[in-house]
């Protein structure tokens, strides 16, 4: 089949969800008669991109976040907004995507016209994840969806990609429970611009009242992300709905205070630059384990390396020498 990527630009600019459909499929793909359409397709819309707030999301399995998902969006689209969830999940190769089943979860939103649900791309690489993801995030910019969340599943070095290609990074936690009860790791919370205290309902409701004081107090002895925002914590009963008026409200004045101090325009310069480098460094990667002279000679290595008969370095060097000719 026949891609023609202006055609595909225009359709996605102008809300076709089968056109955004198809591009995101094409960015996707790992062909590469389809990797020359993407970067075809992406060169067009960028003119169009950017003009979304882009919302990182994570916390433990079993906090909420589906729920809490469905019920900030459509909160987010009854004040007028378009709204795209994308999920980076690295095992979702290995698991058949766990992402998957927060479509069926995510109901009322998954068949709202101005909602837009897209699973993780299959990739065994969190690298490979993210890349698509940063990619797909580009093209429903341009089909007119004004908020972007990220999620990410579990909780691991996916948070660090995360907040690498979003403007702002919520972490949703459970009543009770420090960092290590919860499975998080200092460096996570040092992530976070808005920490949610999620199941602030029924009989969890003291506890999280506790939870969301405890963190309060945490914070202040963190490294902010910005020194133009001081991290909130807020209580959140996602199930009922409750707060997520007053998240969304933090959301625009996070929005607003960073915006005006310049800071995500420079924010999303510096990811902008660091993609490139990735990027870089993925393709060279990518050729030089195609090169045959490198192929020739990456077994006995692997074994040298392996049983210690070289350090790694000498080995690198060698594959980097035979790849240069």
């Amino acid at each position: 089949m026949q891609i023609n990527p202006q055609e595909l630009a225009e359709g996605i600019r102008s809300g076709d969800r089968r056109a955004l459909a198809k591009g995101i499929t094409l960015v996707e793909s790992t062909r590469a008669d389809h990797r020359e359409a993407a970067a075809r397709l992406l060169e067009l819309i960028m003119p169009y991109t950017g003009n979304s707030i882009r919302l990182g999301i994570s916390g433990v399995p079993g906090v909420g976040k589906s729920t809490f998902i469905e019920s900030f969006g459509n909160h987010v689209i009854s004040q007028g907004h378009r709204l795209a969830v994308l999920a980076v999940d690295p095992t979702s190769a290995l698991s058949g995507g766990s992402i998957l089943g927060d479509k069926t979860r995510m109901e009322t939103l998954a068949r709202h016209p101005d909602a837009y649900i897209r699973p993780s791309p299959a990739g065994q690489t969190l690298g490979g994840v993210t890349r698509r993801t940063r990619e797909t995030l580009l093209l429903c910019e341009a089909a007119g969806f004004d908020v972007i969340i990220v999620e990410t599943v579990g909780v691991g070095q996916s948070e660090t990609a995360v907040a690498q290609m979003t403007d702002m990074f919520l972490l949703l936690l459970l009543p009770g429970g420090g960092d290590e009860l919860q499975g998080i790791k200092r460096g996570i919370m040092e992530l976070a611009d808005l920490i949610l205290v999620n199941k602030a309902d029924g009989d969890q409701q003291a506890a999280a009242n506790r939870t969301v004081a405890d963190y309060r107090m945490a914070v202040h002895f963190l490294h902010p992300r910005s020194r133009h925002w001081q991290v909130q914590v807020e209580p959140l009963s996602a199930l009922q709905g409750e707060g997520v008026q007053k998240i969304w409200q933090t959301v625009e004045e996070y929005r607003q205070a960073l915006g005006d101090a310049g800071e995500i325009e420079s924010r999303r310069a510096a990811q902008a630059r660091a993609w490139m480098w990735s990027e870089t460094a993925d393709s060279l990667l990518g050729e030089l384990k195609e090169n045959e002279a490198v192929k020739a000679l990456v077994d006995q290595l692997e074994a040298d390396v392996t049983a210690g008969r070289i350090p790694a370095t000498v080995a690198a060097k060698q594959l980097v020498e035979a790849f240069l000719g």
